[in-house]
Order: C-alpha cells, then sequence, then structure tokens
C-alpha cells in the first residue's frame, strides 16, 4: 500500500515536473518570436546621424585680408562681418567714378545746350544733318552719363563687399585663414554652422518601411545621453544606389554572379525633422544616435515602447 502511493505520487510530481517545463519553454517560444517580430518589423534604428547644413563663404571681390573680425568655433550671427579685405583699391575705384559722373554731367550739359542751339536754327543757318549730328551727340553724352552712374553703384558695392559678413546664424568652424592671405572672388574660404538647419538621418531597414509613415512622431537618444530628442519624419528617400547598376565595357549590365545565402536588408534614408532639445544635449553635426518611431501607423503594440527598443538595443 506505502508503496502504490509513493508510486502515485511519484508519477504526479514527474507530470507537474514536465508540464513545468513544457509551459515555461512554450512560454519562451512564445516570448522569442514576440521580441523577434518586434525587432525585425517594428521601426527602430541604432544608425542614425545628426546632420546639419553649411554656408561656405566666399568673397565677391579679391584682395588681401587686413582683419580678422572672428575665430574658430566663435558663434556668429546674421550680418556681423568675418573679415575685411584691403579697401584701398576699392576706394581709389569709387572716387575714380564719382568724378567721372561730374565730367558726364558737365558734358552732357553742353551737348544739350548745343542741340538746343542748333534746334532752332532753320536751314538756312544750319543743315538737317548737323541737327542730327547735335542730337545725336546729347543723346550719347546721357547714354555716357548713364553708364557712368551704373559704374559709381558697383564701385559703392565693391567697397561695401570689402567687409566679408556671415550669411547665417551659426558657428564658424574650420577656421584656417590669416591676416595677409589673398581672398579670390568665388572661393570659399571659411565655413559657418547654421545653427537653425540641424536634422537627422535614419537609415531604416527595408523591413520596416511597412511601419513609417510622414508625419510619425520619432524619438532620438543621442550616444551617451539619456534624454531623446523629439521630432517627426519629415520625407523618405526616393531611392538609393543600386550595385548591379554598372554597365559593361559593351554597356550591358553587370550582374555579380555571386550571391551569399544570407540576404541583408537595405538601409532606407529617412529624414527626421528636430521639433524638440533637451538643454543638456548639444547638437553637433556627425553624432550618432539610435531612432525609434513612436505611435506609429500599423506597427507592434510593443513597437511603441521606447524602452523596449533600447533594452533589445542593449542586448544586440
Amino acid at each position: 500500500m506505502i508503496v502504490a502511493l509513493t508510486r502515485k505520487r511519484r508519477l504526479a510530481v514527474n507530470l507537474l515536473r514536465y508540464l513545468a517545463t513544457g509551459v515555461l519553454v512554450i512560454a519562451a517560444l512564445v516570448a522569442a518570436r514576440y521580441g523577434w517580430r518586434v525587432y525585425v518589423t517594428s521601426p527602430w534604428t541604432r544608425d542614425g546621424m545628426v546632420r546639419v547644413q553649411v554656408a561656405n563663404v566666399a568673397p565677391q571681390i579679391s584682395g588681401q585680408i587686413v582683419e580678422l573680425r572672428t575665430r574658430d568655433n566663435q558663434h556668429v550671427h546674421k550680418g556681423d562681418v568675418l573679415y575685411v579685405i584691403e579697401k584701398f583699391d576699392f576706394e581709389v575705384a569709387l572716387e575714380n567714378a564719382r568724378a567721372t559722373i561730374l565730367t558726364r554731367e558737365a558734358d552732357l550739359e553742353v551737348k544739350k545746350a548745343q542741340n538746343a542751339r542748333r534746334a532752332v536754327l532753320t536751314t538756312l543757318s544750319t543743315s538737317i544733318e548737323e541737327k542730327q549730328v547735335f542730337d545725336g551727340n546729347a543723346k550719347m553724352a546721357e547714354a555716357a552719363l548713364a553708364g557712368a552712374r551704373a559704374a559709381l553703384s558697383q564701385a559703392e558695392i565693391n567697397l561695401q563687399r570689402t567687409e566679408v559678413r556671415s550669411p547665417v546664424d551659426g558657428y564658424v568652424t574650420n577656421l584656417l585663414m590669416r591676416v595677409g592671405d589673398f581672398a579670390r572672388a568665388g572661393s570659399p574660404n571659411l565655413s559657418v554652422i547654421d545653427e537653425h538647419s540641424h536634422w537627422i538621418d535614419a537609415y531604416f531597414e527595408e523591413t520596416k518601411l511597412a511601419n513609417i509613415h510622414v508625419g510619425d512622431p520619432v524619438e532620438a537618444t543621442l550616444l551617451g545621453f539619456q534624454d531623446p530628442i523629439r521630432g517627426r519624419i519629415e520625407s523618405i528617400t526616393g531611392g538609393i544606389s543600386a550595385a548591379n547598376a554598372a554597365s559593361s565595357t559593351q554597356g550591358l549590365p553587370n550582374v555579380d554572379p555571386v550571391f551569399t545565402w544570407v540576404r541583408l536588408a537595405q538601409r532606407i534614408p529617412v529624414r527626421i525633422s528636430i521639433e524638440r532639445v533637451p538643454p543638456d544635449v548639444p547638437l553637433v553635426a556627425g553624432m550618432t544616435c539610435s531612432i525609434s518611431v513612436v505611435g506609429g501607423k500599423g506597427m507592434p503594440v510593443a513597437g511603441r515602447d521606447r524602452g523596449l527598443f533600447y533594452r533589445l538595443e542593449s542586448l544586440l
């Protein structure tokens, strides 16, 4: 009797062990499948980068730099003078243009008076041809005066351009120029980062694009910082380059015959506009970040939890 009870107890304990093991295995499989689905399809990526627009400043006139009014990494406002080019040649040109104006005005007065005198004379005192000549001289004097005024305007603007100003609000970067350098018209010699132009480029796997839509809210966490940057999906790129698009020597497609058994998903660039930056988080172009789309349409519920993404990220 005692032996029978002992056997029944052992069978019951073993059965409970098997059931517990089975439940744990099933739960682990379900969790693994769900976690894999979240990892593969939920719109998040660790491949993000802060981008910014840079204004390449180039002088509109050529000359030697005589004064540098900025330094590397200095904050400047739009319109601030960055450096000054030697003014002497342009001041002389302006004075010459003003003198030319006076000469042209005096010449025009003389030509108008001559033309007016000829105009009242009859053909007995002067010929029609002579009247036409003096009338033409007066008109040419008017044209010469208009050209001199245009040259004066050009001389004035060239003198103003000796002070090269910042086109944007931002920070001077990679300043290598110095006093004594020769600035050439149209050749950039200084760069200013536009502080109002930051955005984020995120590179999502193509398997996650189905759950990414323009306007979806986004959270981006910079490497080394905890507080997220908030923004929205601004646009999704219309295409990326194809490795097999190059033509051969005969103009035919050059298709690579090698294909590995592991097929990697393409990375698609997505542009993110920044809406809010935490006070203690600096925005430096080139910084990397992790991106998650929060509250996007049609994505798994777990995909809406930013913490889950970063816990998954920390395990990979």
